[in-house]
């Protein structure tokens, strides 16, 4: 059987159930499936109604969770700005709190195959006069 729709199911259920309980008397031996088909029709739409309330709840609580998170996170920037202010920015305490000290890159001199240090000025190295 392929996948249908929760609303083709149910409009299909409640087709049938109405047509054989207008037409039991043809059906007797079909009484008792009936009320069972009944009962789980009746059950199906109070699940989908449960469903659907739950997905409203669910997308409200979606809401304050986004709206907390967002609260909390400039909450914390506050804070790590006051960390940052009593440790300083290089300091290395600031790794306790999961914060990142601020480290220079280090300073790359360039060197030519002899050795001597060449002078960058812009896209073209020339070597520089040792001293």
């Amino acid at each position: 059987m392929p996948y249908q729709k929760y609303a083709v199911v149910l409009s299909k259920l409640d087709l049938r159930v109405k047509a054989l309980s207008a037409n039991i008397g043809e059906f007797p031996h079909l009484a008792k499936p009936l009320a069972q088909l009944g009962e789980m029709l009746e059950l199906l739409r109070e699940r989908m109604a449960e469903q659907a309330r739950l997905t409203a709840q669910r997308q409200e609580v979606s809401k304050q969770v986004a709206e907390l998170s967002s609260q909390a996170q400039k909450l914390m920037t506050f804070l790590d700005a006051g960390v940052r202010q009593h440790y300083g920015n290089r300091s290395e305490m600031l790794l306790a709190y999961g914060l990142q000290p601020f480290r220079s890159k280090p300073r790359v001199r360039m060197v030519d195959a002899d050795g001597h240090p060449v002078k960058r000025t812009g896209d073209d190295a020339t070597p520089q006069e040792p001293e």
